[in-house]
């Protein structure tokens, strides 16, 4: 059927429905930022003219009580200057401003003039004295007068009209939004109507073609379950087919690992050959090497025993001077060692060796920055040399110090 033409558009009902109340607020956000506004630009308005006329009144008065003390009484000619000043203010007559002056002797003390009434000085006071006088002004503009008033319809007036024409702007947007609804509600309308006359023809069209419907509808059943038969065959023959394809990739994917795994075997005997080959040289150079060692042991053990007659080196220490490997540290190493032995006196003792069993005394002899040097005291010999290390060979020296038998 066609849409009512009052009806409200589809859309505008669910804009409607779907606002929350949050959405409803926010809609007047102008309005309520205009009034924020149009309040703090009134409080700070009266606070601004507040200063200016204080400053315009303490400058009138300032140069009111600049007077001559020869034309007369200071005081007086104060409190008439100022009391003309504040009687012929407008600001005060009409704009209802409080002005409340206090002016002072120059001693600070003397009160000359206070708010609107005249205070005489003390008697015997020079008026000379008195001058320049101080000036302290106390101005205040209520929000009842009629200045702050005027203030307050002007901002008003400014807001009614702001808020006019923001109201006038968003009628017109809406008038042209409810123009484009309305037309495209008369499209929609018109649209329903072609829509109806549609329908209605096709309606007729099956009242005529009704009765051979019935004839079709049995064939078209027919060839359904015709189809969905073939369709069944086919799903068995795709599946058939798929296991033979995944049965003939398994054994060609099998053969390639085959092969992968010969060229593995192949090359890990090559591989295993070569690390035979360069095992042996190894063992080669090792045996080599250690023949060298000993030799070099034995040179240098002949060498200290020999040379350094206070003494006794053990063969740890030996060796330790043998693994050392480089000749300018074990240079360095024996120059203490012949400090030690000739001159103990001069020799760079670091500290006794901590963290040991308390039977052991063993000292610490620094050489070459990390290099160290243990000793204790000997039992044929003045010293004897028990190992020698360097920094990265402490916690494995500090070990083998420990297993020391008593009586070392």
């Amino acid at each position: 059927m066609a849409a009512s033409p009052d009806a409200p558009p589809p859309a505008s009902k669910a804009a409607r429905s779907s606002a929350s109340p949050l959405e409803r607020i926010a809609s007047f956000r102008f309005a309520y930022i205009a009034i924020f506004l149009f309040l703090v630009a009134y409080v700070f308005t009266v606070h601004w003219l507040e200063e200016i006329l204080r400053y315009h009144y303490r400058a009138a008065i300032e140069a009111a009580v600049k007077v001559d003390p020869a034309e007369g009484p200071v005081a007086k000619q104060i409190a008439e200057r100022v009391g003309g000043l504040l009687r012929s203010s407008p600001w005060i007559e009409y704009g209802e401003v409080r002005v409340r002056p206090l002016v002072l002797g120059a001693d600070g003390h003397t009160l000359l003039y206070a708010g609107t009434g005249f205070v005489a000085p003390v008697d015997g006071t020079n008026d000379a004295s008195l001058l320049p006088a101080i000036v302290e002004v106390e101005l205040a503009l209520p929000h009842n007068t009629v200045l702050a008033n005027a203030v307050l319809v002007l901002y008003a007036a400014l807001l009614v009209s702001v808020l006019v024409w923001h109201t006038r702007r968003l009628a017109a947007r809406e008038a042209v939004r409810l123009a484009a609804l309305a037309g495209a509600r008369d499209a929609l309308a018109g649209r329903a109507q072609v829509i109806e006359a549609e329908l209605a023809r096709i309606r007729g069209r099956l009242d005529e073609v009704e009765p051979e419907s019935e004839l079709q509808a049995e064939e078209i059943g027919g060839l359904q379950r015709e189809r969905a038969e073939l369709q069944a065959r086919l799903v068995r023959l795709e599946r058939r087919e798929a296991e033979l394809r995944s049965g003939s990739a398994r054994a060609q994917k099998l053969e390639e690992e085959r092969r992968a795994l010969e060229e593995l075997l192949e090359e890990a005997t090559r591989d295993l050959a070569t690390k035979e080959g360069e095992l042996a040289e190894l063992r080669n150079q090792s045996r080599r090497a250690g023949k060298r060692a000993a030799r070099d042991e034995e040179w240098i053990a002949r060498r200290l025993r020999t040379l350094y007659k206070n003494l006794e080196v053990d063969d740890r220490a030996i060796a330790n001077l043998v693994e050392l490997g480089d000749e300018t540290w074990r240079l360095r190493a024996e120059e203490m060692l012949k400090r030690l032995c000739d001159e103990p006196d001069t020799a760079l003792v670091r500290r006794k060796v901590g963290g040991l069993p308390p039977h052991l005394s063993i000292f610490e002899l620094g050489f070459a920055d990390k290099g160290r040097i243990y000793y204790t005291a000997g039992q044929t010999r003045r010293f004897r040399v028990l190992a020698v290390g360097a920094k990265n060979s402490q916690k494995t020296d500090l070990e083998y110090l420990s297993r020391l038998p008593k009586g070392t």
